[in-house]
């Protein structure tokens, strides 16, 4: 197994909050509803939000950054354990198809009103 790609982002998450506010159908666009809801079916929060866009901004800069990638078409998703995950289809899984990816790593991260998610494409 070899590193395909390393990719890194931060969100500030007032901002993300504001750009959300700001225009109606962004979340919808961004994120699987499986991405917007917590397990009890509640809203998740802004903060965990702007983490997962990190991660799907991290994951893109992970696979060079090609045009044309959905932004749905990447789940970020947290193990029963507590570990993130993500799981890609479509566009994305093409790419890292093209690539020989195999397998992610991802880390998240928030505090002090910013998000930050590395990812790592092994292949």
């Amino acid at each position: 197994m070899s590193i395909i790609g390393v990719g890194i982002d931060v969100a500030e998450i007032d901002r993300f909050q504001a750009a959300l506010e700001r225009t109606p159908g962004l979340a919808d666009r961004l994120f699987l509803e499986s991405e917007l809801l917590l397990a009890s079916g509640e809203r998740r929060g802004i903060a965990s939000l702007a983490v997962r866009f990190a991660a799907k901004e991290a994951l893109a800069k992970a696979l060079g950054a090609p045009a044309g990638l959905h932004w749905t078409d990447a789940e970020v998703y947290v193990e029963g354990s507590g570990q993130p995950r993500i799981r890609v289809t479509g566009t994305v899984a093409a790419r890292a198809a093209e690539l020989g990816v195999r397998s992610w790593h991802v880390s998240l991260s928030h505090d002090a009103g910013v998000a930050s998610a590395v990812v790592i494409a092994e292949g």
